[in-house]
């Protein structure tokens, strides 16, 4: 199991010609199935004429959360071809919608994989890849008293704060980067009063 995965930084769109058939690919970055959702329904709305907004996408770093579609196309011509290119450059946390304006000749099957490869491959080459490190959950509690010491050591190991409430009792849900874990967790271990869990 990797400690960082790659995914790209800025959205990015790329455009491919065929035979009067229009193919234009939209690669975004996203956390979350909803956030996908977003941005294929905005895309409908700026693309209402397209025949087709087929697309692609993988989320977090267990190969179990990725989906294609071929939005009418024929069968595997479309998502699996835009899938197949997010997978090619290891990327996680993409999504790639190609809307398709068909321009009156057949393409056929050949045609249809060779034009989501090559414009999905094009969007994918316009943006910075990036790598991240992969973050595993953790909730702690502590007094406010403790706050200073707790927040040095989570700037020490480069943890990214989900969400914090201050009070008397302080509550933080962390993200702790996969390979600074055990390091952090020992370095808890110092402050008997800090309650740790893996969520």
């Amino acid at each position: 199991m990797s400690h960082y995965y790659h995914t790209i930084e800025k959205p990015a769109v790329a455009e491919f010609k065929d035979r009067g058939s229009k193919f234009i690919a939209y690669a975004y970055p996203i956390q979350t199935v909803e956030d996908f959702k977003k941005h294929l329904k905005a895309l409908k709305e700026e693309h209402p004429k397209a025949v087709h907004h087929c697309f692609a996408y993988r989320i977090g770093t267990d190969n179990n959360n990725f989906r294609a579609n071929d939005d009418g196309e024929p069968s595997g011509s479309a998502g699996k071809p835009i899938l197949g290119q997010i997978d090619s450059k290891q990327l996680t946390n993409v999504a790639v919608i190609v809307v398709r304006y068909f321009g009156g000749t057949l393409l056929g099957v050949p045609g249809l994989i060779n034009a989501y490869k090559t414009s999905t491959s094009l969007a994918l080459q316009l943006t910075p890849i990036v790598q991240k490190p992969v973050l595993e959950t953790y909730e702690l509690q502590f007094d406010y008293t403790m706050m200073n010491e707790v927040m040095v050591v989570v700037k020490r190991f480069h943890c990214v704060v989900m969400q914090n409430e201050m009070q008397l009792f302080c509550r933080l849900q962390l993200g702790i980067p996969k390979s600074e874990e055990q390091l952090f967790l020992d370095k808890l271990k110092d402050f008997h009063v800090v309650e740790v869990r893996k969520i």
